[in-house]
């Protein structure tokens, strides 16, 4: 799925470590998943633990309550982690690493599979471990690919929005320069014009390629090389370095991860934000929410239309080292029938990965966005699948969080970009 890849150009010795960590040893099965870990026990049934993210629309505990009413010989234990990408990513790594066999079946951010898989850490999902996927959104299931076998089941797709105002604008812009022009209606009734998440850390990542993207620039070309210095991502970068300096984007933003913006706007305190489809739920059903009444979404503004989101989502992993795979199997497979799918959409606002989904009638009536997330989706560019995904994506963020701090011109950073990238190997 779509990010870009960039890296400081400081700390060669940091890069190199990280490109160690993102490719070097550690796991006990080997690439592809061949012999090892990954042929052990296969066929055994028992008590499994599933690992999630943070459960901030409560839509994991009633599907395992579910699950373990159905199988109480094989019953589901909930490992909760934060909300926050790059902590549940470094526990993550660090249970593999231990080989902890309880870490069953994990959620996967869909950036983490090919470094997971690289690793020997991820059961592949072929031969008596393999799913169905007929009738899933192609990207989804590329996103849970690596080396075209499939290591992680797709559970739900991303897709960025842009949430607005409709009491103070009753039209949502469809271009970066039509939302700046209507930010003077954000300072009339003293209130921010626009976020997104700019503390550096992954969502910055995510911002930081949607704005190299929708202004025409790529983050790697079509050979997987990074691809940076171009007029186009210097416009791209530059648009939100721009915005934080006239102030059209608050100057706190540089602190926002995803929730900290979402509060912003639901306190009335943004004109617009761009963010992911959970927070339509939580916008109009949470009794603070003071946009709960006039909540607009929109694709992501572009040069000259829809932008392009970055991809997101997420996958459900069966561990090597679980002791009870056959029941970690068939829970993934629980996870993505479609019944499970409508919950997701209908109680978390997760994106389907069936395609067939976003024409349900019924499913629409519920959830009227879901024709603007087809085309966030549809519009969006994916992260390029790679085993060196943490180098790349620690470049992102130090050279675009510099440059919205002012501490370094765009093109420069952009420049110390292409170069962080190519001395991490990735696109090499």
């Amino acid at each position: 799925m779509k990010t870009p890849r960039f890296l400081l150009p400081a700390a060669t010795a940091g890069i190199l470590a990280l490109t160690m960590t993102a490719c070097g040893g550690g796991g006990g099965g080997t690439t592809g998943g061949g012999g090892g870990d990954a042929e052990a026990n296969l066929d055994k049934r028992g008590p499994i633990t599933y690992v999630q993210g943070k459960d901030n629309s409560n839509v994991v505990r009633p599907l395992i309550e579910k699950w373990n009413a159905a199988h109480p010989d094989e019953k589901v234990t909930f490992k909760e982690q934060t909300d926050q990408a790059d902590q549940q990513h470094d526990d993550l790594v660090q249970n593999f690493q231990a080989k902890n066999a309880d870490y069953d079946v994990a959620s996967v951010d869909v950036v983490w599979t090919a470094e997971f898989a690289a690793k020997g850490w991820l059961q592949p999902l072929k031969d008596k471990m393999a799913i169905e996927t007929e009738g899933m959104l192609e990207p989804t299931v590329e996103a849970g690919s690596y080396k075209g076998t499939l290591y992680a089941a797709p559970v739900s797709s991303d897709g960025g929005i842009l949430y607005y105002r409709k009491d103070l604008v009753p039209e949502a812009p469809k271009t970066w320069d039509e939302m700046m022009d209507m930010c003077s209606i954000a300072k009339q009734n003293n209130i921010g014009c626009y976020s997104g998440q700019f503390k550096q850390y992954e969502g910055l990542t995510v911002n930081a390629s949607e704005a190299i993207n929708s202004a025409g620039g790529s983050v790697l070309n079509d050979e997987g090389k990074p691809d940076l210095n171009t007029p186009e991502a210097e416009e791209g970068l530059n648009n939100l370095v721009d915005a934080f300096k006239n102030g059209n984007i608050p100057a706190e933003a540089i602190t926002y991860q995803e929730e900290e913006s979402r509060r912003a706007f639901q306190d009335g305190k943004l004109l617009f934000l761009r963010n992911w489809p959970y927070v339509y739920n939580l916008a109009t059903t949470e009794g603070s929410s003071k946009v709960k009444d006039v909540l607009g979404m929109a694709a992501l503004p572009g040069k000259d239309g829809p932008g392009a989101s970055s991809l997101g989502g997420h996958s459900a992993a069966v561990s090597v080292y679980s002791d009870n795979k056959a029941t970690a199997l068939d829970f993934v497979k629980f996870l993505i029938e479609e019944e499970q799918q409508k919950f997701f959409a209908t109680q978390g606002s997760l994106a389907p990965v069936y395609g067939a989904l976003y024409e349900d009638q019924e499913l629409v009536s519920k959830l009227p966005y879901l024709p603007v997330l087809k085309t966030s989706i549809e519009n969006a560019v994916p992260r390029p699948v790679t085993p060196f995904y943490p180098a790349v994506t620690q470049a992102i963020q130090e050279n675009a969080y510099a440059a919205l701090k002012g501490e370094k011109p765009a093109k420069q950073a952009l420049s110390d970009m292409q170069k962080s990238i190519e001395s991490a190997g990735a696109g090499s």
